[in-house]
């Protein structure tokens, strides 16, 4: 696990940056945190790093919208706060066969319907920041996380933290 503290807007600017520049050409991050940690934030930060232009919806309401990439297939950001059980995602034609990346919030009400998690992301809101723990579920995930130790940048540990593999 790595953890990793977001000063401001412009720290989990730079983390999605980092986390698109590092991808898997398929994978699945799982978004955890209250309403308000910057779920979402996240998210459009890792999006407009791939090179999607225009606008970038929340999905709160819609509860999926779907981005086509540069480098072919599309990103599929899911919000599942306002679904009561997994079953209703079937009426959401999730077939995935063009999916190259899953970004889904509240992961946790679609369990069973959902491909697993290469990478889990918890967010929380801490001091004047954000606290984000990066953890791999995946072979996929953790070569992620390598990529991603590997790169110098804005991120850094949480006060009195670190960010050094943890198992």
């Amino acid at each position: 696990m790595n953890e990793i503290w977001l000063a401001d807007a412009e720290a989990t600017d730079a983390l999605g940056a980092q986390l698109a520049r590092t991808r898997p050409a398929d994978a699945v991050v799982h978004l955890h945190g209250d309403l308000g940690a910057g779920k979402s934030t996240l998210a459009r930060a890792l999006l407009r790093a791939l090179g999607v232009r225009g606008a970038i919806r929340s999905p709160t309401y819609t509860l999926v919208e779907r981005y086509p990439l540069a480098d072919g297939g599309e990103a599929w950001h899911l919000d599942l706060y306002r679904i009561a059980d997994a079953g209703e995602l079937e009426f959401l034609g999730l077939d995935g066969a063009e999916v190259r990346l899953w970004l889904v919030e509240w992961p946790e009400r679609g369990v069973g319907a959902l491909p697993a998690a290469d990478l889990t992301v918890d967010l929380a809101m801490q001091g004047g920041g954000r606290r984000a723990r990066l953890l791999a579920g995946t072979a996929a995930g953790e070569a992620w996380l390598g990529r991603l130790a590997g790169l110098a940048g804005p991120a850094r540990p949480a006060p009195g933290q670190g960010v050094a593999p943890d198992s």
